[in-house]
């Protein structure tokens, strides 16, 4: 007779094999997508807007969402590992659509530089998180525990999104010339 419950040590590389491939997918994801919408201090669009005062320097961005990216990762695997837990189908669908909007927060804020749409993406994607997180909670406590730090930087961007709105109502307007766009006059000839 074969004995269906999984040794502590199965539980353990389940949880692992898993965990190897959540946590560098959303890591993955969120950085490929942030690449390809051109986040960050380098896009030119992004340098020409007003800063509000509660701007972290660039680095943290970047800090913090590795941080994050890796927690969301876990809290995934905790739930996906929850073998015969009740909502654990519900978990997993609800964090993709929360990553989802995630994703597309930085195509639609950098890369089509709707900043006033970008707001209410944000909103939407905590909302989203937040009945995540509920869920999550419902399976396994640590995943809720471990979506807590991400929710928090999400109440921190959405209103760091408002100030650029606030500050920037022209910025959907704005536009940068390419550095190889801009036209040099030659000098008069005698």
């Amino acid at each position: 007779m074969i004995n269906e419950i999984a040794s502590p040590v199965q539980l353990r590389l389940a949880f692992l094999r898993w965990a190897l491939l959540f946590v560098p997918l959303v890591v993955l994801l969120g950085f490929g997508v942030s690449e390809f919408s051109g986040s960050g201090e380098d896009n030119r669009w992004f340098q020409a807007l007003q800063k509000p005062d509660s701007q972290p320097p660039g680095w943290a961005f970047g800090a913090a969402w590795s941080v994050l990216y890796v927690m969301m990762g876990l809290a995934l695997t905790v739930v996906v590992t929850a073998r015969g837990a009740r909502l654990r189908g519900l978990a997993v669908g609800l964090f993709f659509v929360q990553l989802a909007l995630n994703l597309a927060w930085p195509i639609y804020f950098f890369g089509m530089r709707q900043v006033s749409g970008a707001f209410y993406l944000l909103v939407a994607v905590f909302v989203a998180a937040f009945v995540t997180t509920l869920v999550f909670g419902r399976v396994r406590a640590l995943a809720a525990w471990l979506m807590v730090p991400y929710l928090a930087w999400l109440c921190f961007a959405t209103v760091l999104n408002k100030q650029f709105d606030m500050l920037n109502p022209d910025a959907e307007t704005l536009v940068v010339p390419r550095d190889g766009q801009r036209i040099q006059l030659a000098p008069p000839t005698p």
